[in-house]
């Protein structure tokens, strides 16, 4: 039971129209934009990951620039060296070569003109095979040959190729200036004789490392990021005092020249971005904790999070006065609607919108009218049928006592032998009796077709041969059902305003049609026919004679007005108009065609009724009463 409940509360078509709007609004509105941040939130991560990286790869880039400028210099300065002539006499011949003063202080010179003009050179000694070395500012711990040296060693291997070999480590070489083996980096290069090959010595130049220090210590990769310099061993070259690694301590992925990656030093997470100079064969590395980048990231979201929420907030004000809006006047209407299922038919929506929701309120207030209009137009229906039952009742009365006293004379003037006088006592009680028909008001057409009969008899006694008449009548339809009466002051009208005025005789003929599930009662004379005057007239009379849906009490005033307005209009035609019309409607009713001196043909148009209180047209009659 509970789940069914749950399930009709979650479905669309029980929501109220103000909940649909709002629902649909927020889809439009909150969903879109969810969507849109969710999606520049993932862009601008990836971009701005992208741009961290490529931003730092190119500082690393500008740094191996300015690193093989200044490795780039310090070769030169050992070309220059091994060709200079007295460096050159030097290593050939040995001390001998500069035991001139004058010799010895051009040496001097020269090699001190590179550490005055390149401030970034620490210190220059050229050694030769057998140990006997010169500078100006480097020189020998103790008397062990310096050709023993692992630098001496290392340059001869490379066979007069420069090489850079880091910083020095347990040397027999300082400087009067006493620099830290961790303050410099030493290179190195064999001079070799160009016929022979021959190793004819050693130039061994340091480099200060604040040269590289000052390249590298204004580059700052977010809040805490440095770069640092490792040689292809892995050793570090060159790196900042916050710097929580002395080595990397990492190995490079695979042989690339240049990547990034991610490992966990220290138990915090860094990120790693390299390159490598194929001259100095030195790899700088940018270092930095991701979770810089990632509070890069965060600000951005942060931004997008808060326009998102900005925008929802103003779509959902936005959904709750556009659903408002549209959902009141349609919460307002179906206040009025139940009001009036209360029984209210007064009550009327104002009519000042212009939208669909005005047409509807339009649509409603007439909608009431036409409600008020029926019922009163129902009401004056009954109270005309009722007026209509009691002039019936009172037209009852007399005839039913003259019914009896008829009877009675016809049994005295058949005891007499009075052989006319029985027959027209006879037709006369028949037509009294088919008048009276019990208080029925539907009888059936046979009835009506005897009554009529004898009434014509009546007549032609009085009248003689100035009255002939013909009935034809289907025997087919004698078993339909009529409302009585209807004949008779139709044929009355016939012989006193048609018979009665012209010369001669005149015949009166009666016929009944069935036709489109309609029954024709045409009553046909040669009289004397009307004037078109007289006859617009009389049709104008009974055209206005109400319906079963135009009865209201102005209406049948005007009727009444149009009968009093000439001696013309007859009573007897518009009391069987009224009573076939607030009987069936419209539909059906007394249609005339008459021209002056020709005769004039009534035509009575009556549904089909095959017993009584049963229309073959009934479903047209209750659609046509329900209007």
């Amino acid at each position: 039971m509970v789940f069914k409940q749950l399930r009709k509360s979650f479905q669309l078509n029980n929501w109220s129209i103000r909940y649909k709007l709002i629902l649909h609004f927020l889809l439009i509105s909150i969903l879109p934009s969810l969507v849109i941040g969710l999606l520049m939130g993932w862009i601008v991560n990836g971009i701005v990951e992208k741009q961290v990286n490529g931003h730092t790869m190119q500082l690393i880039d500008n740094v191996n620039k300015s690193l093989d400028y200044y490795a780039g210099n310090i070769q030169n300065i050992s070309y220059f060296i091994s060709m200079n002539p007295e460096i050159q006499a030097f290593l050939s011949e040995g001390k001998k070569a500069i035991d001139d003063d004058h010799e010895e202080y051009r040496m001097s010179k020269f090699l001190q003109g590179f550490t005055s003009l390149y401030s970034e050179v620490a210190g220059i000694i050229v050694v030769r095979p057998n140990g006997d070395y010169f500078s100006n500012e480097m020189y020998a711990r103790t008397g062990d040959s310096l050709a023993k040296e692992s630098w001496y060693q290392e340059a001869v291997e490379a066979k007069g190729i420069f090489k850079i070999i880091g910083h020095p480590a347990n040397r027999n070489v300082t400087t009067h200036s006493n620099y830290k083996d961790s303050e410099v980096v030493s290179v190195v290069r064999a001079i070799q004789d160009p016929d022979t090959q021959k190793t004819l010595g050693v130039v061994l130049i340091d480099l200060k490392l604040r040269v590289i220090a000052e390249t590298v210590r204004d580059v700052r990769l977010g809040k805490s990021g440095y770069l640092m310099v490792i040689d292809d061993k892995g050793e570090s070259i060159y790196a900042p005092k916050n710097s929580r690694i002395g080595s990397l301590g990492v190995a490079l992925p695979g042989q690339q020249l240049s990547g990034m990656f991610a490992q966990t030093v220290g138990g915090q997470k860094l990120q790693f971005i390299y390159q490598k100079s194929s001259f100095t064969n030195w790899t700088t590395v940018g270092v930095f904790a991701v979770q810089d980048s990632v509070q890069e990231i965060k600000d951005i979201n942060l931004y997008l999070v808060t326009f998102v929420f900005i925008v929802c907030m103003l779509g959902i004000a936005a959904s709750y006065y556009l659903s408002h809006s549209i959902s009141r006047p349609i919460s307002q209407l179906a206040s009025f609607m139940r009001k009036v299922e209360e029984g209210n038919m007064s009550i009327r929506i104002p009519e000042e919108r212009e939208d669909e929701i005005g047409l509807l309120g339009r649509s409603f207030n007439k909608m009431l009218s036409q409600m008020t209009r029926l019922i009163s137009q129902v009401w004056a229906e009954q109270r005309l049928k009722r007026e209509a039952e009691l002039r019936s009742l009172q037209a009852h009365i007399q005839p039913h006592f003259l019914y009896n006293t008829l009877d009675t004379i016809q049994w005295l003037a058949r005891k007499d032998g009075a052989k006319e006088a029985t027959e027209m006592v006879e037709a006369l009680s028949k037509l009294f009796r088919i008048g009276l028909s019990k208080g029925q008001e539907m009888i059936p057409l046979a009835d009506e077709i005897e009554h009529i009969r004898s009434y014509l008899k009546i007549q032609q006694t009085r009248y003689k041969d100035k009255l002939n008449y013909n009935i034809e009548v289907d025997g087919s339809s004698d078993s339909l059902f009529v409302l009585k009466l209807i004949l008779q002051p139709l044929v009355e009208n016939a012989i006193y305003h048609g018979i009665k005025e012209r010369r001669g005789p005149g015949m009166i003929t009666i016929r009944a049609i069935i036709s489109e599930e309609i029954l024709e009662l045409v009553i046909q004379d040669d009289g004397a026919g009307m004037t078109e005057a007289r006859l617009e007239a009389l049709q104008a009379v009974l055209q206005a004679v109400p319906s079963v849906h135009e009865a209201s009490a102005a209406q049948r005033a005007a009727a009444e007005r149009q009968q009093g307005q000439g001696q013309t209009a007859s009573y007897g035609l518009r009391n069987v108009q009224e009573r076939i019309r607030l009987s069936f409607g419209e539909t059906y009713g007394i249609a005339i065609e008459s021209k002056e001196k020709a005769g004039t043909t009534v035509i009575i148009k009556h549904p089909i009724i095959h017993r009584k209180g049963q229309c073959t047209h009934d479903t047209h009659m209750e659609g046509v009463n329900r209007g």
